[in-house]
């Protein structure tokens, strides 16, 4: 993995536009089961060249392959990937294993959440594959089930994934990331049928997606571990305190070590957030609770939301808590929560707030989260990562002197 070593580089946390004839395919990421289809899978590789050459002359330097496999859905195509799940109806006499998604804000906006729109995507009432403005979700109405061994079964998939990204990054002066499904996210929500205990299950969740994260580092690349629960899942349990979170995190880091464990850290960018939900966000649980506990996993960069209004501030947590040697953060400097385009003056000034903070060698840039499916249109995207990698610029200039 690249560091900064003369100027500041530049990469993103995520999804990235498809072309239109793949997006027609799955008519704009609301038929995701269409993704698997023979004509859909064909196409992926020219869109992966595309979408590489299109960060690249951006100015983007470590590039993914706009994450297509997912058509809009940053973790259900895990579950087309591993077997011993089930989906059923609901039990309305059964309480569900956790609250929903921003529980501590429902309590406190309950207004706001009986509206709708709280589904809608980041930067506005309409995005694809999120709700539409009015739409009623009916939570709860199918649950996901463990009821036999969990086995990652998409060797073949990832194979082609990993074969389309190395071939679209040959010959160019750029690193290639995929990102992948954290533990956490594809099973803790789960209710559990089949393992004896919780710590089994998860043990064997992890294995799963050892198996994906170790194709991606074996072939050389850049494996991002999505886990925005490491964040979230405070809002699941309503009624803990700081201190329950914590015992609950430190759990979720042997979780996640056991699925890093034997892979080069040196090839390991962990990725969390505080969802991508349009909410008032006002009861996320802060940076400087569980910064410390992040560190503690097994990879060498940390991807987090800074552009987020909610933790813009959060550049001080570093003020405190000591980066480890040979560690990184990729701080989100571009948001995912509205389509203004971002000033390259305001991208550099919070690329420095960190680099002063945690060295110019120890920072990249980021987004908040992937943004092909959280703002409102594609160009807005281009604008923002164009708008970054002009920041990035500015940023190196001062930091470097030139």
């Amino acid at each position: 993995m690249r560091r900064s070593t003369d100027r500041i580089l530049v990469s993103h946390a995520g999804n990235l536009p498809r072309p239109d004839e793949l997006n027609e395919l799955i008519h704009g990421g609301l038929v995701r089961d269409l993704s698997l289809s023979k004509d859909y899978q064909e196409r992926l590789p020219k869109a992966v060249r595309w979408i590489v050459e299109r960060q690249a002359e951006i100015g983007v330097d470590i590039v993914n392959d706009g994450e297509y496999v997912k058509a809009g859905s940053y973790g259900g195509y895990m579950q087309d990937r591993v077997s011993g799940f089930e989906t059923r109806p609901a039990d309305p006499g059964k309480p569900p294993k956790r609250a929903g998604t921003a529980e501590r804000d429902r309590r406190d906006f309950p207004g706001f959440f009986a509206s709708g729109l709280w589904f809608a995507g980041s930067g506005g009432p309409v995005r694809p594959g999120f709700a539409t403005p009015g739409e009623v979700r009916q939570l709860g109405a199918q649950v996901r089930v463990c009821t036999g061994p969990v086995k990652y079964t998409a060797h073949e998939a990832i194979k082609a994934d990993v074969a389309n990204l190395k071939a679209a990054i040959a010959g160019k002066d750029v690193e290639g990331y995929i990102a992948a499904l954290g533990p956490l996210s594809l099973g803790a929500g789960v209710a559990n049928e089949h393992y004896r205990t919780e710590d089994e299950y998860m043990m064997a969740v992890a294995e799963a997606c050892r198996e994906e994260y170790k194709a991606i580092t074996d072939a050389g690349l850049i494996v991002q571990v999505d886990e925005p629960e490491f964040c979230t899942t405070w809002m699941f349990y309503p009624d803990w305190d700081v201190s329950q979170y914590r015992k609950y995190l430190e759990w979720a880091v042997e979780i996640l070590n056991d699925s890093l464990r034997g892979l080069p850290a040196e090839l390991v960018r962990f990725h969390t957030c505080w969802g991508s939900g349009h909410r008032p966000h006002v009861n996320d649980i802060e940076l400087r609770h569980i910064a410390d506990l992040m560190l503690k996993i097994n990879a060498t960069q940390y991807s987090i939301e800074a552009a987020n209004v909610r933790h813009e501030h959060e550049y001080h947590v570093w003020d405190d808590v000591k980066l480890p040697d040979g560690k990184m953060l990729m701080p989100g400097v571009i948001a995912h929560a509205t389509d203004l385009v971002e000033h390259p003056e305001l991208v550099a000034e919070r690329i420095v707030n960190y680099a002063e903070r945690v060295g110019r060698e120890n920072v990249q840039t980021g987004t908040d989260c992937g943004i092909g499916s959280r703002v409102g249109h594609k160009e807005v995207v281009w604008a923002k990562l164009a708008a970054m990698v002009e920041g990035a610029r500015i940023a190196s200039k001062r930091l470097w002197r030139r």
